[in-house]
């Protein structure tokens, strides 16, 4: 239990450093925040086959539905982000910059404060993914998961903080509202953790019912945003070597 604490607390944390660099460094490049998204991509895509999905099938290995339920929970997954999508704004649709100068201030700072919604709704499922990794009892895998989602966390949090200053909100808020992105996410995590406990019957599917989430945000929101600002190559390859980084890492933490 208390290192599910303290992983919840780092995933959640890493969205606060990520604010902190935000605040530190307010006008990054856009080829830069494209390759540090694309490696977070990376990262989490090998967390999510390595670490849930696979998992997800070697649990119920002997029983002929297994791949079933782990095919079901896997779209399952993505659908309910899906349907999240529909009731908040995609987030390469709100980075700011089609907005400058076309609106007023308020309705700038209404279509910032969505953006910022759409980060803590699809931190939740990150948050459970992270949470549902410790229900396999393998502490390795489930620490890879997590640390995944961390590095994904930090570029997040940088791109939230210019927005919101450059909206007119005070640092102070601007910070206690990066952080409660983050705390939406330690809720996540235990939700995952207490919810494969509790019903140890419905690991399998958990486990592929958040690769999917991950593998959604990965296609639907990480890809395209670094696809489309002229970096397409560099992404390609920094996604590849956050695959292999955590590729490595699973193999020394199993």
């Amino acid at each position: 239990m208390q290192l599910v604490l303290i992983t919840a607390l780092g995933v959640g944390g890493a969205t606060i450093i990520g604010a902190v660099l935000g605040f530190i460094f307010k006008k990054i490049s856009h080829k830069f925040s494209d390759l540090v998204l694309s490696f977070a991509a990376g990262i989490m895509l090998a967390a999510a086959v390595i670490g849930l999905i696979l998992p997800s099938l070697e649990y119920s290995e002997g029983n002929p539905w297994s791949v079933l339920v782990t095919v079901v929970g896997i779209l399952i997954g993505a659908v309910c982000l899906n349907l999240m999508d529909k009731l908040v704004p995609h987030l390469h649709r709100l980075s700011g910059v089609e907005y400058e100068g076309h609106a007023e201030k308020n309705d700038q700072l209404g279509k910032i404060l969505l953006f910022v919604l759409a980060i803590a709704i699809h931190n939740i499922p990150e948050g459970i993914a992270a949470g549902v990794g410790f229900g396999t009892g393998n502490n390795g895998e489930a620490l890879t998961i997590a640390a995944g989602i961390a590095l994904q966390n930090i570029p997040e949090g940088m791109i939230i903080i210019a927005p919101m200053l450059a909206a007119g909100m005070s640092k102070g808020r601007t910070f206690i509202i990066a952080v409660m992105t983050g705390v939406v996410e330690v809720i996540g995590t235990f939700i995952g953790y207490y919810a494969v406990t509790v019903a140890e019957a419905i690991l399998p599917f958990a486990l592929a019912f958040a690769g999917g989430t991950m593998l959604y945000v990965i296609s639907d929101e990480m890809i395209p945003e670094t696809h489309h600002g002229g970096s397409e190559r560099g992404a390609t390859y920094a996604l590849l070597v956050g695959f292999s980084v955590m590729l490595v890492m699973s193999f020394f933490l199993e």
